[in-house]
Parts: C-alpha cells; sequence; structure tokens
C-alpha cells in the first residue's frame, strides 16, 4: 500500500486524488493532507480519510479547524502556514507527495519532499518554471522519481516509455484554446471575468482557468516541459487541438509521431502518477472515436495569445526570468478577478515587468524567491501606473 501526502487536497486536482484513493483502499491511504481556506471541505475530507498530520493558510485558520473536528477517533497534528507546509511534505511515513498548490507556493514545500526523499507527483507547474534546473538537480541527487500530473506531459511521458531520449525531435504539447479561440483581438478588451471562467473542455481552479484563457497556462508547460524532459525550447511546439482528446505528441528522428488519447478527464493522468508503472481503474469514460467527426490541430496565433511568446521569451532570457514572469502572471491574474484590471492588461503586466527585470543565476531556493518576491512587487507598481494610481 503506497501513503500519500497531498499538498492542495481541497483543489480539483485535490479532490480527484482523493476520489482515487477512496475507489481503491486496498492501494493508496493518506498520512498527511494541507489546504488553504476551505475548512468546511477540508474536515469532511479529514474525518474521511483520517491524515495524521493535516496543515491550512494560518493560525486563525487552524483554532478553527480544531473545533470542527468532533468526529470520534484521535485528532490529526494540526499545523499552518509554510512550516505546515513542510512538515506535510516531509511526513516520516509518506511514500509519495501529491504537489497539487496552484502557484509559486508549491515551490518550497516541494523541494522538502523531494530533500526528504519523497517521489513527487507534479502537478504544480510553477515548481519547474521558477526553479527548473535547480529542482531537477535535486530530484537526481536524492534519488526521487518525479511523475507529471498535468494532462499534456502526462501523455508525453507515456509516449516516450521504451523509446530513447537521444531519438525524439520534438515535443508537441496540445491546447483547447480556451473559451477565446473564436474571438477577435479586438472583443478581447472587453471579455469579462465569467467570460475567461467558461473554458470549453477542462473544469480547473480559477486562476488555471484564467492562465488557460490567455495561454499562459500552456506557455508555463513549455517551461516545464523543457526540464521534465531536458528538451531545448526551439524542440517544444505547441499546436492549438480545439477537441482535447490528444493530450501531447512526441515526434521521433524517424519521423514517427507517437500521441496519448483519451477522454478530458484528471483522474486518468492522476490515476497513472500514483500508480506507476501499473495502471489502475480510474472511472474516466473510455475514448469512442467514432463519435467524433474529425480531429483538428493549428498553430496559435502569438500575437493574440501574447501571454504563451512571453512564456518563450522568458525561457530563452535565462535563469531568473521565468521566476519574475510567473510572479507577475499570478499578481495581475488576481488583481483581474478581483475586477482591478482588464482582461487585456495580462500581458502588458507581465510584458513590462519582465522588460524591466535583468536576469541573474539562481543557485538556491532562496534565489528563486527573491526573484519572485522582486516580480510582485513589480507587477504591483505596473498595475498602479495601469489604473493611473501613481
Amino acid at each position: 500500500m503506497k501513503s500519500l501526502s497531498i499538498l492542495g487536497s481541497t483543489g480539483s486536482i485535490g479532490v480527484s486524488t482523493l476520489e482515487l484513493v477512496a475507489a481503491h483502499p486496498d492501494r493508496f491511504r493518506i498520512e498527511a493532507l494541507t489546504a488553504g481556506a476551505n475548512l468546511d471541505l477540508f474536515a469532511r475530507q479529514i474525518e474521511t480519510f483520517r491524515p495524521r498530520v493535516v496543515s491550512v493558510l494560518n493560525e486563525e485558520l487552524a483554532l478553527k479547524l480544531s473545533g470542527m473536528l468532533s468526529g470520534p477517533g484521535p485528532k490529526p497534528e494540526i499545523m499552518h502556514g509554510v512550516l505546515g507546509l513542510i512538515a506535510a511534505a516531509t511526513a516520516t511515513d509518506a511514500r509519495m507527495v501529491v504537489a497539487a498548490i496552484v502557484g509559486a507556493a508549491g515551490l518550497v514545500p516541494t523541494a522538502a519532499a523531494i530533500k526528504s526523499g519523497k517521489d513527487v507527483a507534479l502537478a504544480n507547474k510553477e515548481t519547474l518554471v521558477c526553479a527548473g534546473s535547480i529542482i531537477m538537480d535535486l530530484v537526481r541527487d536524492h534519488g526521487v522519481a518525479l511523475y507529471p500530473v498535468d494532462s499534456e506531459h502526462s501523455a508525453v511521458f507515456q509516449s516516450i516509455e521504451g523509446h530513447r531520449s537521444e531519438d525524439i525531435e520534438k515535443i508537441i504539447l496540445t491546447a483547447s484554446g480556451g473559451p477565446f479561440l473564436e474571438t477577435s483581438s479586438a472583443r478581447m478588451a472587453t471579455v469579462t471575468i465569467a467570460d475567461a471562467l467558461n473554458h470549453p473542455n477542462w473544469t480547473m481552479g480559477k486562476k488555471i482557468t484564467i492562465d488557460s484563457a490567455t495561454m499562459m497556462n500552456k506557455g508555463l508547460e513549455v517551461i516545464e516541459a523543457r526540464w521534465l524532459f531536458d528538451v531545448p525550447a526551439a524542440k517544444i511546439d505547441v499546436n492549438i487541438h480545439p477537441q482535447s482528446i490528444i493530450h501531447s505528441m512526441v515526434e521521433y528522428i524517424d519521423g514517427c509521431v507517437i500521441a496519448q488519447l483519451g477522454t478530458p478527464d484528471m483522474k486518468a493522468p492522476i490515476a497513472y502518477a500514483l500508480s506507476y508503472p501499473e495502471r489502475v481503474a480510474t472511472g474516466v469514460t473510455p475514448l469512442d472515436l467514432t463519435l467524433f467527426s474529425g480531429l483538428t490541430f493549428f498553430k496559435p496565433d502569438m500575437e493574440k495569445f501574447r501571454c504563451l511568446k512571453l512564456a518563450y521569451d522568458a525561457l530563452e532570457c535565462g535563469p531568473s526570468m521565468p521566476a519574475v514572469m510567473n510572479a507577475a502572471n499570478e499578481v495581475v491574474v488576481a488583481a483581474f478577478l478581483e475586477g482591478r484590471v482588464g482582461f487585456t492588461a495580462i500581458p502588458r503586466v507581465i510584458e513590462e515587468t519582465m522588460a524591466a527585470h535583468e536576469a541573474v543565476a539562481l543557485v538556491t531556493i532562496e534565489d528563486v524567491l527573491l526573484a519572485d518576491r522582486w516580480g510582485r512587487r513589480k507587477a504591483v507598481d505596473v498595475i498602479k501606473k495601469i489604473n493611473g494610481d501613481v
């Protein structure tokens, strides 16, 4: 039986992971769980799965959670903040950590999990975006496995199984195109928060859904793929594939292309990461290609979806630029969701923040955190300028 710690158990990936654990009680058990502020759901998860360690955002929420856990049996150790995340990530009896926290906040606990010898099922792409070289060195130094959970990277992982890395010609990440695939550039300036959250194929958290609408999510995935599979950006392409049936492809030097297909449902890649090299039943509806009139593919419009190009630019610029880009994106997406900036301000804020940054080397996790903090401060200043507050 494999014991798991889940960082971010109340998010969409965390919820799906716990559904898989519940479906396979003979294979998985829960050692630790963490959440932010969704205490009602978190309390139900704790009472169902009985973890030994749990953590929430801050001390006030920890005290409130303690009063909510009134069921039979011993209470878990309740922690909070970064120290709580690290405790959950390094829980002694956990064999694997599911890193499902959204954003740069997942970096420190994920690095701690690796240093403590845990295998990681990685759904937090920002960890590799911000600190790819450092994290992959830690993975090698500590002899652990890093399994991708993103559907695109899981597809690549499955498509390279049994093949030599030197035979890879190109990785092709597919993208749905989000809710604005057919929207004109002029119309993009007037889209609402509700418009941007209306994803055609996937059910995700708000931040990731906005990233999909701007195609920043795909840009982050390009950077993640560069580190996961040790290929340069020049060998990573993006194809728009509105049906989201082919999750990604790998082209080899002999001209052959291997793809992974499936119904759009995150339980499938999560299950593969948890059970690798075996497979388990997921309840995902099997794919029936006879129900589709066709599968289409085309190149993304880099002018319309500027965030995707900015991600390629950040990767080319060097070590600290992706961390700054990601920080600016997190700040401006939060501002958009709060109604403080318009949709088209998202790439503008990121681009202006990047233009003000001189890329520097990253040697330690603290270096990454410094770059992240710089990017956040600068993005706030840019938003103030756009809104005429300075």
